[in-house]
């Protein structure tokens, strides 16, 4: 059996947890903005070639993916990440 938890200990713990979580909100926004960039060059260099600014084909496999590995919300989160690179429709 674990001795109880005090308050300080708790407080130290929920500040240390929720540095962790500004560490990953920092990361996922760089990873947004990376990938926002290179969904842009990718489409920059398909319309220069004389092709379409999307792929939807691409897109539902991103999506499907998101919904596989994540749920119902996946589905919402690629939606999401798919208009940062490409803007709305």
């Amino acid at each position: 059996m674990t001795a109880p938890t005090t308050t300080e200990q708790a407080n130290e713990e929920i500040a240390e947890l929720r540095e962790r979580i500004n560490a990953a909100d920092d990361e996922l926004i760089r990873i947004w903005r990376e990938r926002a960039e290179l969904s842009r060059q990718v489409g920059a260099a398909r319309m220069a070639a004389g092709g379409t600014r999307l792929v939807l084909s691409r897109e539902q496999a991103i999506v499907d993916k998101f919904r596989r590995e994540l749920g119902t919300d996946g589905a919402q989160l690629a939606m999401l990440v798919l208009r940062a690179g490409r803007g709305p429709l």
